[in-house]
């Protein structure tokens, strides 16, 4: 699975000859190999891509790349400023995108001082807006990844509610969930996985610690993991032992916020108003001030992009996108819930990728 034509076909109205993609997740997109960090790098024309990588990645590079891409190791002698003056002259690129977003100040000036030199000279013009807002729609194929991924994680959920009960630490669920993920099919985890309980649970991205869940307790757990590349994203807040009537009001109140938000989800509609109909919920139940964060985020390759589900984003949600819904309530130094689905945003609403139960489980 890669990209490197849809991003070409990109190049003419950006006004571009290529683009030059540097960082970890564009190049994962374009190519569908991936690589960490700057160990490697791609270059899209509008007829032909390259990819460049040193002989500790060529193999595979070659095995994934298969004829999508020329493939080019780099060596002292044949540094990529070399190969990349030679294919500029060759495909006369005068005008390369480059990932501003990414793109720390040192290389970008290394570049600019390299390109100066190059026949024709080369103009670096900042690309990332387009690649981000390129990568919102999800096709066929990174949409069946993402469902394994959701997948593999429910399964985890499944087998990890055999083991929460009074005693275990946060930090022995979240291991578990880790392990569980990486046994179930995962190359990696989406994040850390957060596992807060009782008044931890306050904190939305609380770090799993040494405290023991007792009885009474709310267990929150947000976790996901990467397969094929893509990115799966959940949490849950299970009870243990019992609930009291206020949590199960609160519970409630956010599960209620939820569905108002997943209703309201369609392409066409902005992000801020799914945002508010679920923010409306809370208020309206006297919760307000205790939802602080966004309704949700886009995810894909990364699990926090493009587009966001908030009061920041006034654009419309594009078809094929998938996003978060994980409105929550967290009283400092009391208790917190959330509950997070992810939902491919279709023409006439959503579907939900997220099949777990969300009644309130008291285990």
């Amino acid at each position: 699975m890669n990209h490197f034509d849809q991003i070409a076909a990109q190049l003419e109205a950006h006004n571009l000859d290529a683009v030059l993609l540097t960082g970890q997740s564009n190049r994962f997109y374009a190519s569908g190999f991936f690589t960490p960090g700057s160990d490697a790098i791609a270059l899209v024309t509008p007829k032909m891509s390259y990819f460049f990588t040193d002989a500790r990645y060529t193999e595979a590079a070659a095995r994934a790349l298969g004829k999508t891409a020329e493939l080019r190791e780099l060596t002292p002698e044949n540094r990529l400023t070399v190969q990349l003056q030679e294919l500029f002259f060759r495909h006369t690129i005068s005008r390369v995108g480059f990932e501003d977003a990414v793109l720390c100040v040192q290389d970008y000036e290394r570049y600019c001082k390299a390109f100066a030199g190059f026949t024709p000279y080369c103009e670096l013009v900042p690309a990332s807006e387009w690649l981000l807002n390129l990568r919102q729609s999800k096709d066929a194929d990174e949409l069946a990844v993402m469902r394994t991924a959701q997948e593999i994680a429910e399964r985890a959920f499944s087998d990890i509610l055999q083991e929460i009960r009074p005693g275990v630490t946060e930090k022995e669920i979240a291991a578990r969930l880790q392990y569980l993920m990486l046994h179930y099919g995962a190359s990696d985890m989406s994040f850390d996985p957060i596992v807060v309980s009782g008044a931890n649970g306050s904190l939305p991205h609380g770090v799993p610690s040494e405290k023991e869940i007792q009885a009474g307790e709310f267990v929150t757990m947000d976790f996901g993991c990467v397969y094929g590349g893509y990115c799966s994203d959940m949490t849950r807040t299970i009870a243990v032992g019992y609930a009291t009537e206020e949590m199960r009001r609160i519970y409630q109140t956010v599960l209620d916020a939820q569905s108002a938000g997943i209703a309201a989800a369609c392409a066409g509609v902005t992000g801020k108003a799914v945002d508010t109909v679920a923010r409306d919920v809370i208020k309206s139940a006297g919760y307000g001030a205790y939802f602080t964060h966004s309704f949700g985020h886009g995810l894909g390759v990364n699990v926090h992009e493009r587009p966001s589900v908030s009061a920041a984003n006034d654009k419309p949600l594009p078809i094929g996108a998938v996003v978060s819904a994980e409105p929550g309530i967290y009283i400092p130094g009391k208790l917190g819930v959330r509950i997070e689905d992810i939902l491919l945003i279709t023409e006439t609403g959503n579907e939900n990728l997220t099949k777990a139960p969300k009644e309130l489980l008291v285990l």
